[in-house]
């Protein structure tokens, strides 16, 4: 067994202090050998020979990675887009010094969410640039402040898709930052209590106030936890603040992309029975084999959706595109809920009269809350809750945003930070 004689200094080291942390050395330095190995391959360099007893210089070598040359001045290297086209490339920003408050994470991965398309290509009008996409962030600790008092350099953390708020309205007090009455302060695309603009995961490290960090459990794997921080929250949080959350309901998720897949997890996790709806008939054996659903409803069948009118409690639409509301609404009970969490760029047409006449629920929801996310976390880790998941280098960013909108993708990319973008 390969012993190390001493931690690397997380400060001065950060990525080998990292790649340390998550090999779990015993008290004396000890490291199991085909664990090393295996970390070798994906995040060093395959060509050095671990010794028996390796100095921190032995051990920063196994892990050894070519410099990424970049353009900027700066103490953090990111990939960046500098306009609407996409392209991305190397870049160097500066992160504030650690403050009292805060902690500073060394950013092992990192998950593209659509959202982050959508803001590198000024979709929606509110682009700043340089841009460093990335709210689905997952890391080691490595440094932080004098007050800091619910972690320290070691520990697995993430961020989601907010870095702070105002905490001192009604929302902030209740545990509901993503209400913030100030507007919340976004991961990146944002801008901080200093007038900064905000920088996201697509990065080395990055550096946020302790009350915004996550506590990652030691049972999740890092680079499955990044996409539980926004599209995880995104799904969860409805499912329980409306109730869909009981054993023996019936609820129906509609769209199986990266949400989708997320909804049916913790449907079932719940003890609800749950149906998918998609316009894919060749998503079946997925959402039943792979997700575990209990049905299956392709929405272009109009004898299958008459069919099961009025059989739901509750149905999760996750769905982007434009589509029909009354033919999803007509699958409810009397008294049920729909929510959406997707959003069409062209607003649907509210079906009044069917709501009116069966005492029906349509809602909406953002994120969750700092408090709920933690909370999701904990239930993911209780049931084994991360869906698979395609690891990409950092160079790859244009292609996967391509891929995802082709969906081309199960079901999210997730950065392999400390593997290629190495400063």
């Amino acid at each position: 067994m390969p012993r190390i004689k001493s931690a690397p200094d997380a400060k001065s080291l950060p990525r080998e202090f990292a790649l340390f942390t998550q090999l779990k050395p015993d008290a004396s330095g000890n490291v199991d050998k085909e664990t090393l190995a295996t970390y070798q391959k994906l995040y060093g360099d395959v060509t050095a020979t671990p010794k028996d007893e390796m100095s921190i210089e032995d051990f920063s070598a196994l892990f050894s990675r070519p410099k990424v040359k970049a353009d900027g001045d700066g103490n953090t290297l990111v990939m960046a887009t500098h306009s609407a086209d996409g392209k991305f490339s190397p870049y160097r920003i500066n992160r504030r010094a650690v403050g009292d408050y805060d902690v500073k994470i060394q950013i092992t991965h990192a998950s593209i969410c659509h959202t982050d398309i959508h803001n590198a290509y000024d979709e929606w009008h509110g682009s700043k640039y340089p841009m460093v996409p990335g709210h689905e962030i997952a890391g080691i600790v490595t440094e932080v402040g004098p007050k800091v008092t619910k972690f320290k350099p070691g520990d697995k953390a993430g961020v989601g898709c907010m870095v702070n708020s105002c905490k001192a309205c009604q929302y902030c007090e209740d545990g509901e930052e993503q209400y913030c009455a100030g507007g919340f302060i976004a991961t990146y695309n944002g801008t901080d209590k200093d007038g900064t603009t905000t920088y996201g995961g697509y990065s080395t490290n990055v550096v946020v106030v302790e009350s915004f960090v996550l506590r990652i459990p030691d049972s999740l794997p890092l680079e499955g936890v990044a996409p539980l921080l926004c599209a995880g929250i995104t799904v969860y949080s409805p499912l329980k603040y409306y109730g869909l959350d009981k054993p023996g309901m019936h609820i129906a998720v509609v769209g199986l992309g990266g949400l989708g897949a997320h909804a049916v997890r913790f449907a079932k996790a719940f003890g609800c029975k749950v149906t998918v709806i998609s316009t894919s008939p060749s998503k079946e054996k997925e959402a039943k084999e792979q997700l575990g659903a209990d049905h299956f409803l392709v929405s272009k069948d109009e004898e299958a959706m008459k069919a099961a009118a009025k059989s739901l409690d509750g149905i999760l639409d996750t769905v982007s595109a434009t589509h029909d509301l009354g033919q999803l609404l007509a699958l409810l009970k009397t008294s049920g809920t729909m929510v959406c969490v997707g959003a069409p760029g062209v607003p649907p047409a509210m079906p009044t009269f069917a709501m009116l006449m069966r005492r029906l629920t349509v809602g909406g929801s953002l994120i969750g809350g700092i408090k709920q996310t933690q909370e999701m976390l904990e239930f993911c880790a209780q049931h084994n809750l991360v869906l698979p998941y395609e690891t990409i280098s950092a160079d790859y960013v244009e292609t996967a945003y391509q891929r995802i909108l082709k969906s081309d993708v199960r079901y999210r990319f997730v950065i392999n930070v400390q593997g290629t973008l190495v400063q």
